[in-house]
């Protein structure tokens, strides 16, 4: 009976030589296999949506970047399989990488082709949806600057959600190699193949220290040296101490190189920041032409609104007048006796006197208005 989440999934792995064949492997092969703790492996769980990220260890680097999720060792590339197109394409590309580059000379070493690969990939899958989103997103700019309607402000509004999220995956990609460039310990621990030449030098010459060594359980402590005996003995004391010294040049000159090789390895990694930094500024700079495009947008709104709220002080100051005109001809209309009707020119003048009190009224009004700034006229 399997216990929970020791399940087997698939996996891709690819050779140095760049031979790749589909396994199945549970997590606790795969952490004895490549020497990782549990935590490591749960970056990897498709279950579960982790940002980007790049762990060094010491005998595999874990690359969780976008949906290309991988261990890399000095050996082999342990590929997570899905059904993704990247992945694919990291394969093809990796075997045929690995194909065409193996009777040329590379300075990188194996683990890094695979992670310059996989941020290859990544970096340049991010800018071709930025692209396609600056496409998208133009055309209904330009519309909704011309004709603000509902669609087209909803339109909008999905774009933007999508620059957002967007961002915030480059964002992460960006930070994690900009994270990774200024700590000079994780991009060390990244130098697999030198690590393993380094102890394969150290297992060979231990290995030959116990060969030397005699096991002749029958030879007495204190019995007497042959000058023959004598004389190999310090031949293979010399030879065993020669490879001993050598041992320890080369991991000195490994330490001591070790310098130059994070200087190798961070132009790498500044490559595909370059890259990933100019991606995010061509997002950031979508964000602030969205952002302008709807400050636009709102003064036009605030500057609509300004009109049908000086429309309205007009209508009101007009309404107010009528109002005013028709209160003085209706109370002459019924509370006068009707005497004062018998003579129409009297009423005529009221009719006048108010229309012309009216109209100054409501001249007034607008100088008013006029001088508050409540009108542009």
């Amino acid at each position: 009976m399997k216990k929970r989440g020791h399940g087997s999934r698939s996996w891709i792995q690819i050779d140095l030589n760049g031979n790749s064949q589909t396994l199945a492997l549970d997590k606790v092969t795969i952490m004895k296999r490549c020497h990782l703790p549990a935590r490591d492996l749960r970056l990897l769980d498709p279950l579960f949506v982790y940002p980007s990220t790049i762990l060094g260890r010491e005998k595999a680097i874990v690359v969780n970047l976008e949906q290309i999720r991988c261990i890399i060792t000095a050996d082999e590339v342990i590929l997570m399989n899905s059904l993704d197109s990247s992945v694919k394409q990291y394969e093809l590309e990796l075997c045929k990488r690995l194909h065409t580059q193996r009777d040329q000379s590379d300075d990188l070493p194996f683990e890094f082709r695979a992670l310059e690969l996989a941020l290859e990939l990544v970096c340049m899958s991010l800018d071709t949806q930025v692209k396609e989103l600056e496409v998208e997103v133009f055309p209904v700019l330009e519309e909704l600057t011309s004709s603000i309607s509902t669609l087209n402000l909803e339109h909008v509004r999905r774009l933007k959600s999508d620059l957002l999220a967007l961002t915030r995956r480059v964002q992460k990609v960006h930070d994690e190699i900009e994270q990774l460039m200024d700590d000079d310990g994780d991009m060390a621990e990244m130098y697999l193949t030198e690590k393993k030449e380094r102890m394969e030098a150290y297992s060979s010459a231990d290995q030959y220290f116990i060969s030397c060594i005699p096991t002749d359980p029958g030879m007495p402590k204190s019995a007497p040296v042959s000058p023959v005996s004598s004389i190999g003995g310090s031949h293979q004391l010399d030879k065993m101490t020669r490879v001993m010294s050598l041992s320890k040049r080369g991991s000195s000159r490994g330490s001591s190189n070790n310098g130059e090789h994070i200087q190798e390895l961070e132009m790498l990694l500044e490559a595909y920041f370059v890259f990933i930094d100019n991606t995010l500024s061509k997002l950031l700079s979508l964000k602030e032409y969205i952002d302008g495009t709807e400050d636009f947008i709102n003064i036009k709104l605030d500057n609509v609104q300004n009109q049908l709220i000086q429309f309205e002080l007009l209508l009101t100051a007009a309404t107010f007048v009528t109002t005013v005109f028709a209160v003085v001809t209706g109370v002459f209309g019924m509370n006068f006796t009707p005497s004062f009707f018998n003579y129409p020119v009297h009423f005529n003048w009221v009719l006048i006197v108010t229309g012309i009190c009216c109209a100054l009224i409501y001249v007034f009004f607008m100088l008013y208005f006029k001088h508050r700034r409540l009108l542009f006229l």
